[in-house]
């Protein structure tokens, strides 16, 4: 629970911690109960850590306002809070004649006007300026606002490896994924190259920055999150994310046309190549023919992550995955939130064998819920993204039989894949089984890797 509370701390999710916990008077005289591992506090401690805001539900006469508050929270920051209860405090009734407190927060008019004239100027006298869209635009559903400021002012939107899908990508504004040397050529020289850059909601991880291998001028820039604004070298305090964001829509910007852009397209038609062994990348040029507009790509971390960045997300809000926390095993219990938040959607899910071997049997849950996705297990033996770096026996796995895991759970569809037409075969069965889920087992050659690891490691290569 703790790892996954930070990853939300650190990619910005609102998520509700609520933790039951020994009775107060159980505490009396600092007894052994089970579960307690150094004071009565520490649990707390530890999430103090991991949150916004937390709060221990010990006084009743308090209870409701500080739920109110650390609710607050969640949704003011996007991030997550916790929430102790113990368990004689279950049935004590609080006050009665509590209302919620309505909270507005409001950026200072100054600061926001200031802003808003530094970067129009900056906009305005630009010659190629460019929009970095990232999750925060996601996370403050400042979608629409975000096509509006593009649309208004011609200016072309790139995203990052974590926003990817903030528009759909075959929006004639959209220039690709922006990740360094990760990403496309074009898409890199172009972001490169603008004299302003307008990053909106940006994570500057290293993933984000295709490990650092972008090159970005801060003289260039107009950098704006739910925490920071500033416009080249000058910051600019108490402004909120959304009033910036709504406030350049309001700004008067000077005519300019939308420049051509090399738009990422859609896959030409697969077409499998009978008994050739599949490699990773006619695996996703298969996967980026097989998308459509009601599937949601729920990517895990490694090569299943590098290899969906250059895929064709039809949709916004289509593609999950943890590109800055990274952590293993993301993917398949995403896959359940995803679906059960919207069920028009059906999950592809991109997850290594290193990966599924940590949550792959959460597709128990799946299968307890009645859900459908199409899992594909990306099996090379082992941890294919650490070979890349330093290979030895500790990056090798002992062997599973993935495809076999629906006779163990009794539910869904397995398929064992080795040839294109196999895969090709196998997708097209896992379109039409939707009463449950399908899991293909993509044997893959330990050393193969995707067009986007190719990319990053040449150019890493040649930086040292």
């Amino acid at each position: 629970m703790t790892n996954t509370t930070a990853e939300a701390f650190a990619e910005k999710s609102p998520v509700v911690v609520i933790s039951g916990a020994p009775g107060m008077k159980e505490r009396e005289k600092n007894p052994l109960l089970h579960h307690k591992v150094r004071e009565f506090d520490t649990q707390l401690k530890v999430f103090q850590q991991l949150t916004v805001a937390s709060t221990v539900l010990s006084d009743a006469q308090t209870a409701f306002e500080e739920i109110d508050r650390v609710l607050h929270a969640a949704l003011r920051y996007k991030r997550p809070v916790y929430i102790e209860l113990p368990r004689d405090m279950v049935d004590v009734p609080g006050r009665a004649r509590h209302r919620p407190r309505v909270i507005h927060e409001t950026s200072n008019p100054h600061a926001l006007a200031a802003a808003l004239s530094d970067a129009a100027e900056m906009i305005n006298r630009s010659r190629r300026p460019v929009i970095i869209a990232d999750v925060e635009v996601h996370r403050f559903a400042l979608q629409d606002e975000l096509l509006k400021l593009a649309r208004k002012s011609n200016i072309p939107v790139a995203s990052t490896i974590l926003g990817k899908s903030v528009i759909g990508e075959g929006h004639p504004f959209y220039l690709g994924v922006y990740e360094g040397a990760m990403g496309r050529e074009e898409v890199r020289r172009y972001v490169e190259s603008s004299d302003c850059v307008i990053l909106l909601g940006a994570f500057m991880t290293d993933i984000n920055l295709g490990i650092f291998t972008a090159r970005l001028d801060p003289g260039r820039c107009i950098y704006a999150t739910s925490e920071r604004l500033s416009v080249r070298y000058r910051t600019y305090e108490e402004v909120r994310f959304k009033d910036f964001v709504r406030g350049l829509i309001r700004t008067k910007f000077r005519q300019r046309r939308l420049p051509r852009l090399s738009n990422p397209k859609p896959s030409s038609p697969f077409r499998p190549r009978g008994r050739a062994r599949v490699t990773v990348q006619r695996l996703f040029q298969r996967l980026n023919s097989f998308l459509t507009p009601n599937t949601v790509v729920v990517a895990d971390v490694g090569d299943a992550l590098f290899g969906a960045a250059d895929l064709f997300i039809h949709q916004r809000e289509e593609f999950l995955s943890p590109a800055y926390y990274t952590s293993m095993g993301f993917a398949i219990p995403a896959s359940v939130g995803a679906q059960l938040a919207n069920a028009k959607l059906r999950p592809l899910v991109l997850v290594g064998d290193g990966a599924f071997q940590m949550t792959g049997l959460e597709l128990a849950t799946v299968a307890r819920y009645g859900l459908s996705p199409i899992v594909i297990v990306l099996n090379n033996s082992g941890y294919g993204t650490e070979r890349q770096m330093q290979d030895g026996p500790y990056n090798d796995l002992w062997p599973m039989n993935f495809h076999r895991m629906p006779e163990f759970l009794g539910a869904g569809r397995g398929f064992l894949i080795q040839t294109e037409q196999e895969l090709d075969d196998a997708l097209n069965a896992a379109s039409k089984h939707t009463q449950g889920f399908c899991l293909l087992e993509v044997c893959l050659d330990q050393h193969d890797r995707s067009p986007a690891l190719q990319r990053l490691a040449g150019r890493m290569a040649a930086n040292i």
